[in-house]
C-alpha cells in the first residue's frame, strides 16, 4: 500500500517549496531511492523542456508504478520532509526564488496529515489487536490471580515451579488487558517465557523469581535474546525488583530494549490500581520520554 494521495500531493508542494534549481529536485529522488531508470525522462528535463513541477509529478508516478508502489522511497522521501531543516538563502533570501513563509506553511501542513495518519494507524492496529485478543477469552478472573499470586509468597512451592506459575498468572493478566499473548516456547535452543503484544509490537518475556533482587547476569541474557530479534523489545519482571547497578549498566551508552518490572508493580495489577496493558504503557512512555527502564507506574518516579 502506497502513500495517501493527500500526503503525495503535500510532499510535493513542499519539495517545490524547498528546491529551486531543476537539478536539485531530481537529485532528491536520487539520494531517496529511485533508481536511474526510473529517472531516465527526469534527468532530460532540459531536452524535454520540463518545468519544476512537471519533474515532480513525473517521478512520483514513476514511483507510484512501481510493482511497491514506490514505498520504500517515498517514505524515505517523507522522512526527509518531516525533518527539514534546511533553507538555502541564496534562493530563499538573496534571489527570492523561494519564499520561506510559505515553504513553513507547506512543511507544518505535511507534518499535521502525518500525525493524523499516525493516529489512524494507531487506531486501527489497536483495533485489530483488541479483536484478536477478545477471541483469546480469559480463564480466570483478577482476584483469582491476585490469590494465586500471594500463594506463591507463602513458599511452599518449589522455586522452579513459582517461576512457571508465575509466567501463567502474568499471560493471564495480560489477557485480561485484551492483549494478544504467546505462551513459552523454544527459539534456537532459548528458552522465551512467553510474549505480549502492546501498540503493534511484540514484547519478549522474562520472569523470575528469586530471594533477592535481579542481578546483572539473568537481565545481560535476557536483553541479548531481545537484541537478537527484529525490533526486539522485551519484560523483565524480578519479584524482588533490580540493583541499581543492573539498571545503570543496562541503559548507559546503549539503545533501551527492555522494560524492568517488580514485584509491587505487579501487586498493584492485581489489587485494580492499574491493569497490566496500562502498566505496560507507562514504563513504555517513561523509556521513549525519559530514558527510563524502571519506574513506579503510578508516580513515575524512578525506583533507584
Amino acid at each position: 500500500m502506497s502513500l495517501p494521495a493527500d500526503i503525495q500531493g503535500c510532499m510535493k508542494d513542499c519539495i517545490l517549496a524547498l528546491l529551486w534549481p531543476r537539478e536539485d529536485i531530481v537529485a532528491m529522488f536520487e539520494r531517496h531511492g529511485c533508481t536511474k531508470k526510473e529517472l531516465a525522462e527526469v534527468h532530460d528535463f532540459k531536452a524535454r523542456q520540463l518545468s519544476r513541477s512537471a519533474i515532480v509529478d513525473r517521478a512520483f508516478a514513476q514511483l507510484n508504478g512501481r510493482t511497491d508502489q514506490g514505498l520504500g522511497p517515498l517514505r524515505a522521501i517523507l522522512q526527509s520532509l518531516l525533518n527539514w531543516s534546511h533553507f538555502d538563502p541564496y534562493y530563499f533570501e538573496k534571489l527570492h526564488k523561494l519564499d520561506r513563509k510559505q515553504a513553513d506553511r507547506q512543511l507544518a501542513h505535511l507534518r499535521q496529515l502525518q500525525e493524523i495518519r499516525d493516529a489512524q494507524l494507531k487506531d486501527e492496529r489497536r483495533a485489530r489487536q483488541e479483536h484478536v485478543a477478545r477471541r483469546q477469552t480469559p480463564e480466570k478472573a483478577l482476584s483469582e490471580l491476585r490469590g494465586e499470586f500471594l500463594e506463591l509468597h507463602a513458599g511452599k512451592m518449589p522455586p522452579a515451579k513459582r517461576g512457571y506459575a508465575l509466567e501463567k498468572i502474568l499471560l493471564g493478566a495480560a489477557t485480561l488487558a485484551s492483549l494478544e499473548v504467546t505462551e513459552a516456547f523454544r527459539v534456537n535452543g532459548e528458552q522465551i517465557d512467553g510474549a505480549v503484544k502492546y501498540d503493534g509490537e511484540h514484547y519478549l518475556i522474562e520472569a523470575k523469581w528469586q530471594e533477592r533482587a535481579a542481578g546483572n547476569e539473568p537481565v545481560y541474557q535476557f536483553a541479548v535474546k531481545v537484541e537478537g530479534k527484529m525490533y526486539g523489545r522485551g519484560l523483565f519482571i524480578s519479584v524482588q525488583g533490580f540493583s541499581e547497578d543492573v539498571v545503570r549498566s543496562l541503559v548507559m551508552g546503549k539503545a533501551i530494549k527492555t522494560i524492568l518490572i517488580d514485584g509491587e508493580d505487579l501487586v498493584l495489577t492485581f489489587e485494580g490500581q492499574i491493569s497490566f496493558r496500562d502498566l505496560i504503557d507507562c514504563k513504555v512512555k517513561a523509556a521513549q520520554t525519559r530514558g527510563l527502564i524502571y519506574i513506579h507506574p503510578l508516580t513515575g518516579k524512578p525506583k533507584v
